[in-house]
């Protein structure tokens, strides 16, 4: 089984009409403006996990900056997922963390499957982390129905690219000290935040803390799947390709081709995400 932790899809009417949509949501204008991002329906991604191995893709929202526009991705990910519920797996979005509306919508979008809360963006929002209990109401839902969290993550230093933001290292180290008992991902291989495993602080605050590859050769040379697993271990890392900007195929034969123990491979591609999806 090979199962990826983290790709994108979109209504037909909006990959259709971005430019319109851009007009509603700056965080999908800041993205999605001109056609060089691409944008996939659930079709679209069904074609692609059956043309490239992919048993089951985990669907993840984005923190959109409107609530209106987190409501109507929110529904056709739901949709999808009923149409195709052995493929798919959803988590929603919303544009908050302590609004009535927010943590309405995350329960909504539970009574309908939905089985995290991601991709999300702390770095938009202006709340200060370091802070106990800022963000107590969304934590507590979370914890209450036992939902995956899913955050962006930026390298501090790099090129630029579409979405890349201010998710880094620090900020996300503040971010998930409000979910110490509970798991959370951070994409893009958490902006290089395994590293501070190497501190005795920085192991404890990483304790349930897993790491997902999406776009990981955009970023990276394959010997980050090496030493990412010396630095936290193979079994806190997971196959996500962040399809549709990247065919789900190269991600997966970068892993394949990882200097790296077959079953070690097998953890990333499979066993982690089971275990932490309870498949």
């Amino acid at each position: 089984m090979i199962i990826d932790f983290h790709t994108h899809i979109l209504p037909p009417r909006i990959k259709n009409n971005r430019s319109q949509y851009a007009l509603q949501d700056a965080a999908f204008a800041q993205i999605y403006s001109g056609d060089k991002v691409k944008i996939a329906t659930a079709e679209d991604l069904i074609a692609s996990m059956d043309k490239d191995g992919v048993d089951i893709s985990v669907v993840v929202n984005y923190q959109w900056t409107t609530h209106e526009f987190c409501v109507q991705t929110n529904d056709y990910i739901l949709e999808s997922v009923a149409k195709h519920p052995k493929r798919l797996i959803g988590f929603c979005a919303v544009s908050a963390y302590t609004d009535n509306a927010s943590l309405k919508e995350i329960e909504r979008c539970i009574g309908g499957g939905i089985r995290g809360v991601g991709e999300l963006r702390p770095d938009t929002l202006p709340l200060d982390y370091t802070k106990e209990n800022v963000i107590k109401p969304f934590t507590d839902i979370t914890r209450k129905y036992k939902l995956v969290v899913l955050t962006h993550a930026t390298e501090p230093v790099g090129h630029q690219y579409p979405g890349k933001g201010k998710a880094k290292p620090d900020l996300l180290y503040n971010f998930i000290s409000h979910f110490k008992d509970m798991p959370v991902v951070c994409a893009h291989w958490g902006g290089g935040l395994p590293f501070y495993a190497l501190m005795p602080e920085g192991r404890e605050a990483l304790e349930n803390v897993y790491f997902d590859t999406a776009i990981s050769p955009y970023l990276y040379r394959p010997e980050i799947y090496l030493q990412v697993s010396q630095l936290i271990g193979a079994d806190r890392i997971l196959f996500g390709s962040d399809f549709p900007v990247i065919a789900q195929s190269r991600v997966y034969n970068e892993i394949k081709a990882a200097d790296l123990p077959e079953e070690n491979k097998e953890e990333i591609l499979c066993g982690n995400a089971r275990r932490l999806l309870g498949i």
